[in-house]
């Protein structure tokens, strides 16, 4: 009898949809807020997008604006604390201009977070994420946000948690990271249009 080939394991991210805060450039962890009525309109786009791949597992942050993402986009997901946003400490509610008044230069990438997360503990948790969905294999459906998915993104890839800095993440969009011949690779990136047909 012939060996079944092993499973591709796919790692798909989606970003809530907007906020107020998300729109305004707030930093936003743990204050629970709802989606706008935009975010709304952006969440149900992403059912039609979604709908026909195959998710073996559907995970999501606890945050209200990712499971209601979920829910809105045809998806009962699993909550999965690991995904929740990177903790800003002092910093939530507070544009990275505002704090550049006091600290020059700031970026979550590059300087501490009072009182918040430190890079090493949102690589923890997310590394914990990239092991489950590797362990489990198929496709992985993740709700979360933006740094936490930026983070989740740079760590599948075997990079450092500021390379996420370079991955461009808007509310309301999904992404797809795999494997190239033994290689992680990103798939497809920020992505708000219908899908192409060759990768349901």
């Amino acid at each position: 009898m012939d060996q079944q080939p092993a499973r591709e394991t796919e790692l798909w991210l989606v970003r809530h949809g907007e906020t107020e805060w998300s729109r305004a450039w707030r930093h936003t962890s743990f204050t629970d807020l709802e989606l706008t009525d935009t975010g709304r309109a952006q969440a149900r786009a992403l059912r039609p997008l979604l709908s026909g791949v195959g998710f073996d597992h559907v995970w999501s942050s606890p945050r209200r604006r990712a499971l209601d993402t979920a829910h809105l986009a045809g998806f009962d997901p699993e909550i999965v604390e690991d995904v929740v946003e990177w903790d800003y400490g002092e910093y939530e509610g507070v544009t990275t201009e505002e704090i550049r008044e006091t600290v020059p230069g700031w970026t979550v990438w590059s300087h501490p977070s009072p009182a918040g997360e430190s890079a090493e503990q949102v690589a923890e948790r997310l590394d914990r994420v990239v092991a489950r969905a590797r362990s489990l294999g198929g496709r992985t459906l993740v709700f979360a946000h933006g740094h936490s998915l930026r983070v989740l993104a740079a760590r599948w890839l075997g990079l450092d948690v500021a390379d996420g800095r370079v991955f461009l993440l808007d509310t309301g969009t999904y992404s797809v990271l795999g494997d190239d011949r033994g290689q992680p690779v990103v798939i497809r990136w920020n992505v708000r249009e219908e899908a192409d047909e060759e990768r349901p």
